[in-house]
């Protein structure tokens, strides 16, 4: 390495990135050391967005550079700096060498070493220097990132009780964090404000009463629900299209505990055909909350609200539905199409109102959020910075901790939203979360096996299903371009002692008893899918859950999140003023539209799927995967605008464009 060297230091973008600190830098090669240099410019150096050069000199040739030595000290005050990266260029050479950093250093007299761009696994280093900066590296963030046991029968998660207590690298950018916490006061005032003429705590006296919360917070779909809500055939696509599109399942033969009987439903289906003739042709699907039975209700304001676990069965023919609720021991009676008018609409709003504790608490919280968290806690623990998996990885997991411990403080503890609001809020949400986790496997993490086993592979105009598959076939096809850069055969998977330490932890540590989820990886093509499978999550399964939450939840009587008298015994008993004391209260209503769009808006800082801002692959060959992986995206999104082309109801929930690269809301 020459005398001088140019070396370029790239600050942050977000607000406060910047520093007045002293920053110093070394060089270190393979043969020594560059002098500790401080970066001074005339006038301000490392201010908000800057590219700065800088002139490093070293006394002697250095040989291949291994790593980059940032210190910061402070100037007056202390003041935290966000580094992007730095560049070091060599004169004379075509070459260049890039550090990523994207971390804050934070404190007085801080170091921070960087690893060349260059991914390694582990078997690629040879110096000393290199596997000993690996090892320190994740003994440093072994003692940072810990596991907690948050409820036992849960997937563990980060030891924070807060997100105060997350460190820097993990925590919103400023600008993310003020408009979080303004965005739901904002919500909450706005629909405050509707009360003022309104009694608290008092019941509506009509259906169309809800109009009066219904205003400036609003979408087109959610209006589209309003004027929409009471048909059938919207009811049932819902259960294909709507917040929650993972639970309707074929029906090969009733549920022991459903007497329905042909003669009940034939009404229903077309007069040339029977029940069992429906069932045999694959015609009639399943939705149950069996889940639901059993789960302790909710107190609020000394009143305790109510809970079923209704089964629903669905015909594949417009405008064909038929259902029961079924809450045993009760005698909830079998409620069908036929039935009068107001007894039908209370019973699908049952059905509904079992939907959002579901679709909230497990195809949202639990299969979303604290899954990804896992893999995001271990990689931090378990894998290098300069380990392809994690440069893989990374983009998928920003902001999902912090995101997590805002959700278990400020909406599932016991005097947070849900206990407000949510029929389930308090300890039913936990025990229901128990038992999703007694249940879940990694085979239905995975969407083509997901919907095989379901049996709804051919089930007509489900959206969800036909991009999810088209998106899971593109992020598999990513990965495995990655994947196939650093790993070339089977055994190199198996003998990547960081990899395996990794995969110890996730299913170990952070998954405990989740069926054939394995502690070790041996082949390729289980890492491949492992790691599709964590990128679908953070990017189309949570956008499919959370995206459209205010679109099917704004209307509160689509999607009530609590109802506060027990389901009706008697179908010529059930009046609109039965209804209306059941629906949530003008209170209750008013926080479920204000959390519900405080969630699933679009974020204002939001990075959208595939593209990568913080740039941790250098080397041309994976620059090369990742923009072959963008163009893919911009075909699909193209492709799904295309078939949503003249379609009244639109579903673009999994466009590229409309989704985040990872867990954020």
């Amino acid at each position: 390495l020459p005398s001088n060297c140019t070396v370029t230091v790239a600050t942050g973008t977000s607000e406060y990135s910047g520093t007045n600190n002293y920053i110093y830098v070394t060089l270190v090669g393979e043969r020594g050391e560059s002098e500790r240099t401080v970066l001074d410019n005339p006038g301000l150096d490392f201010r908000r967005g800057a590219v700065d050069d800088y002139t490093v000199k070293s006394s002697a040739d250095l040989g291949p550079l291994i790593l980059v030595r940032l210190e910061k000290q402070k100037y007056w005050v202390e003041d935290n700096w966000f580094c992007r990266y730095v560049k070091v260029s060599v004169p004379g050479q075509r070459c260049s060498y890039t550090f990523p950093c994207y971390r804050w250093l934070v404190g007085d007299k801080v170091v921070v070493e960087l690893r060349e761009g260059t991914a390694k696994k582990i078997s690629d280093d040879t110096l000393p220097l290199e596997i000993s900066h690996r090892k320190a590296e994740l003994q440093e963030r072994q003692k940072i990132y810990r596991w907690l046991a948050w409820a036992p029968s849960i997937p563990k998660c980060i030891d924070a009780k807060s997100e105060a207590d997350l460190p820097q690298d993990a925590r919103f950018d400023n600008e993310k964090r003020s408009d979080f916490v303004g965005s739901l006061h904002y919500a909450l005032l706005e629909l405050s404000l509707k009360k003022l003429a309104i009694k608290f705590g008092k019941s509506w006296n009509d259906l169309d009463d809800f109009k009066r919360i219904f205003w400036k917070l609003r979408s087109p779909i959610a209006e589209y629900t309003m004027n929409h809500w009471k048909e059938d055939w919207f009811f049932g696509y819902q259960f294909l299209n709507g917040s929650n599109p993972r639970m309707i399942t074929k029906c090969k033969e009733l549920p022991s505990n459903f007497p329905v009987t042909g003669d009940m439903v034939q009404s229903s289906l077309i007069p040339t055909t029977t029940l069992k003739e429906e069932l045999k042709e694959g015609n009639i699907f399943l939705v149950d909350y069996a889940i639901m039975d059993g789960i302790p209700a909710n107190v609020i304001r000394d009143r305790i609200q109510h809970i079923a676990s209704p089964l629903c069965l669905l015909y594949e023919h417009p405008e064909k539905v038929f259902l029961n609720l079924f809450l045993p021991p009760s005698d909830t009676p079998i409620f069908l199409p036929s039935d009068p008018p107001l007894a039908w609409l209370l019973a699908k709003m049952w059905v509904r109102h079992s939907e959002f504790q579901v679709f909230q608490l497990l195809s949202h919280l639990l299969r979303t959020h604290l899954v990804v968290e896992v893999i995001c806690v271990s990689t931090l623990r378990q894998l290098p910075a300069v380990h392809p998996i994690y440069k893989l990885l990374t983009p998928h997991l920003r902001y999902t901790l912090e995101i997590n411990c805002r959700g278990r403080t400020q909406l599932l503890s016991m005097d947070g939203i849900f206990k407000k609001v949510v029929s389930t809020g308090g300890d039913g949400l936990l025990i229901l979360a128990q038992r999703e986790y007694k249940v879940l496997t990694y085979r239905s993490l995975q969407p083509k096996f997901d919907f095989l086993d379901r049996g709804v592979t051919k089930l007509k105009d489900y959206f969800y299903r036909d991009h999810s598959m088209m998106l899971w076939n593109v992020i598999q096809n990513f990965v495995s371009g990655i994947v196939s850069l650093y790993y070339k055969s089977d055994s190199e998977v198996e003998q990547d002692s960081e990899l395996q330490a990794w995969i110890h932890d996730v299913a170990v540590e952070g998954f405990v008893d989740v069926p054939h989820f394995a502690s070790e990886l041996k082949t390729k093509e289980e890492l491949i899918t492992l790691l599709s499978v964590a990128i679908f999550t953070s990017t189309a399964q949570h956008a499919a859950t959370n995206n459209g939450q205010f679109d099917w939840c704004a209307w509160v009587p689509n999607t009530p999140c609590t109802m506060r008298h027990p389901p009706p015994t008697d179908k010529d008993a059930v009046t609109m003023g039965m209804i209306m004391d059941t629906l949530p209260d003008i209170s209750q209503s008013c926080v479920e539209m204000a959390i519900t769009w405080h969630l699933g808006r679009a974020q204002p800082d939001a990075i959208p799927m595939g593209q990568y801002v913080e740039q941790y692959f250098t080397e041309p060959a994976a620059l090369r995967v990742i923009d072959k992986f963008r163009k893919e995206l911009k075909e699909l999104e193209e492709q799904i605008i295309a078939q949503n082309e003249g379609l009244e109801l639109q579903y673009l929930y999994l466009c590229p464009s409309r989704m985040e690269n990872s867990i954020t809301i």
